[in-house]
């Protein structure tokens, strides 16, 4: 074949390619025109509230079916009493005692930083006011700062009033205490300049080291503030944030939605601002800037966090729920529709925060989840070959299958296939590998395993790698089928960045509930590893929305995992003495010992006939082998597993993968 005639062929396969998307966009654009006229019609705005209650008797109608048995549908009961028990803990009953609070209070630290607490007041509500300076006046730790800028309209003049009766409260307090300086400071602004104005006019205030934002209609944990000084002397923490809750009817025993979050995970924080309260950091990260811009007003924290996490040299999560966030009417907390324009603020924060970073060309889109968790398409550089590794013994069907649907579904066509032969005894097999022998694109290589040598997943892998012409490796199960057409560049816009080293796929079963999204260490019951939201519905939204952005995990599964080649040789590959479990989380913590991150992508879809080509590691020969192999793996990683996932929160329990709250009274 010459040159012109591979041309014309690439040429028409490209125009094919380019009618395919062409299609679908007319296709999508259609259907939303069709919705959108739906949604303006009066009919349809007026009978929401029927739908809203007819969707709701639907997903419990859902979640029933995905119980499966009268037995799950009592897992699911049982479920709930769990977490309302949990919920208990985080409440007024974690205050500290009169002992706690006096060995907190009685705690000499090496380095006693004041903390500046900003709060912007707006037109407070009187009751709410009273709880939020009445949180800091009860905090452990002495060593604080509350500055108040006032912005509200003259009918609120009893903001001041309310707040002046509390700095002559704290100058009696103070006496008793020996403290010198006012830990109260009020300013009346001739004109409010919306929150970003506010708070910068509080910030003018602030004399402490650290700096804290607060809203003015929160409430603190009495020992927040404490808790942070803690790791501030402990870990030189130079940014700081907590766990956190919302509440309702003034009442901070009844939360609505706990929000346990990861520590410091970039991937997580741009898609999705789940850092938010309680932020406190060292004030020299400003360096001269403002603290919020006016720019991204309804979204000026997101900004203001993107941009101190970039300087910041330690930046710690303090796993503990301190911060509650009260739900009432007109509040983000209630309704992100209450500012909308937070949404076109949040996207901006997030662009200006890529942009620093050198990436361009990339795109910036809301999610099912919400409108302010996000999807980033990263633009691929170039079109570098990509080697797909599939280990393969008999099972004609499932690697037909699995090849077929990487050939007619792929929209990324720079790929080869390198189909690892192992042992195989069907003839059946040999007959499909002879097919396969014109395209060019697939080559068959044989392990031939040496006598006495059982089978060695993590061998047949490496020892398809060293055929591997592409920059990029692909290590697939051939029991895996594709579902998303960009698969390939939705893995691949992550393995191209510098800071990744390994990145994994959602997978499905066939009744398409959640096999794989991503793996979290310690759970399950050899205290190994786990894969988080398992068996949940493919609809499902996730915990806090983690089942609708990309974002870091300790390890995915060797099952769909791309990764440079550069770094699979530069560590060895697989780790060879895991022969079929654990090799690819030892793969992926060796890597992230490096220095490297590792990214799920729900965006990336297929499904995976889990153990089709290989049978239970649930029972036999396999049960033993499995519990040698985890044992090692325990020993090996026994400080990293003793450590916790940094992606895991530690209030939940290791005993489920449904993000459960770990009980502790």
């Amino acid at each position: 074949m010459d040159y012109r005639e591979e041309y014309e062929k690439e040429h028409l396969r490209n125009a094919d390619l380019a009618g395919r998307i062409a299609e679908l966009e007319s296709t999508v654009d259609d259907l939303n025109f069709k919705l959108n006229r739906i949604k303006g019609n009066p009919l349809w705005k007026a009978s929401a509230p029927l739908r809203k209650c007819m969707h709701f008797m639907i997903r419990q109608g859902r979640r029933i079916k995905n119980c499966g048995s009268i037995k799950g549908i009592l897992s699911k009961v049982e479920y709930k009493k769990h977490e309302k028990k949990a919920m208990r803990q985080f409440g007024t009953l974690s205050f500290p005692d009169d002992a706690q609070r006096k060995a907190e209070e009685s705690e000499v630290f090496d380095n006693p930083v004041k903390i500046s607490i900003l709060v912007p007041l707006y037109n407070t509500p009187e009751a709410f006011l009273r709880e939020m300076i009445d949180s800091v006046m009860y905090q452990t730790y002495a060593g604080w700062e509350l500055c108040l800028a006032d912005g509200s309209d003259d009918s609120h003049s009893y903001v001041a009033s309310v707040v002046e009766e509390y700095i002559k409260k704290d100058e009696e307090i103070r006496k008793g205490k020996g403290i010198d300086n006012a830990r109260i400071l009020y300013m009346k602004l001739p004109e409010n300049k919306g929150i970003s104005g506010n708070t910068n006019e509080c910030l003018k205030m602030a004399t402490g080291e650290y700096i804290g934002l607060f809203d003015h209609d929160d409430i603190l944990h009495p020992s927040a503030l404490y808790e942070y000084v803690k790791v501030i002397n402990e870990k030189g923490a130079d940014y700081i944030y907590c766990d956190e809750t919302t509440f309702k009817s003034g009442n901070i025993d009844k939360m609505l939605t706990m929000h346990f979050k990861p520590d410091f995970a970039i991937d997580n924080l741009r898609a999705n601002n789940y850092i938010c309260h309680f932020s406190v950091f060292k004030k020299t990260l400003l360096d001269g800037d403002e603290l919020f811009r006016s720019a991204f007003d309804g979204s000026q924290d997101h900004d203001m966090i993107l941009r101190l996490t970039d300087r910041a040299k330690c930046i710690v999560h303090v796993p503990r729920l301190l911060y509650y966030w009260r739900c009432h009417e007109g509040s983000v907390a209630s309704n992100i529709d209450a500012k909308p324009y937070a949404i076109k603020a949040a996207k901006d924060a997030v662009a200006d925060h890529l942009m620093r970073h050198g990436y361009r060309h990339f795109k910036i889109t809301s999610t099912r989840a919400f409108e302010t968790i996000f999807k980033i398409r990263y633009e691929i550089i170039g079109t570098p070959l990509i080697s797909i590794i599939i280990p393969n013994m008999d099972h004609p069907d499932d690697l037909g299958r699995c090849i077929s649907s990487i050939i007619e579904k792929s929209t990324y066509d720079n790929y080869e296939i390198i189909v690892v032969e192992n042992g195989s005894t069907d003839p059946k097999i040999f007959d499909y590998y002879k097919t396969l022998e014109n395209n060019e694109k697939v080559t068959v290589v044989t392990y031939n395993r040496p006598e006495g040598e059982s089978f060695n997943y993590s061998k047949v892998n490496n020892y398809g790698a060293t055929f591997a012409k592409g920059e990029y490796i692909l290590l697939l199960n051939n029991d895996t089928e594709v579902i998303t057409v960009n698969w390939l560049e939705e893995l691949l816009m992550y393995a191209q960045r510098d800071d990744v080293a390994c990145v994994g796929a959602k997978l499905y079963y066939p009744d398409k509930t959640i096999q794989h999204a991503g793996v979290v260490l310690g759970l399950g019951a050899h205290r190994t590893a786990g894969h988080s939201h398992y068996m949940q519905h493919r609809d499902n939204l996730g915990y806090m929305g983690r089942l609708c952005y990309a974002q870091n995990v300790s390890a995915v599964t060797g099952a769909c995992l791309m990764v440079r080649k550069a770094l699979y040789d530069e560590i060895g590959g697989l780790g060879e003495d895991f022969a079929i479990s654990l090799n690819d989380v030892d793969f992926c913590i060796r890597l992230r010992e490096k220095g490297y991150l590792n990214v799920f992508t729900p965006f990336a879809e297929l499904y995976h006939y889990e153990s089709a080509s290989r049978g239970s590691d649930l029972s036999g020969e396999n049960a033993e082998r499995y519990n040698r192999e985890s044992e090692y793996f325990r020993n090996k990683w026994k400080d990293v597993l003793e450590k916790g996932d940094p992606y895991y929160n530690p209030n939940f329990s290791l005993d489920r993968s449904d993000f459960a709250l770990k009980i502790t009274e």
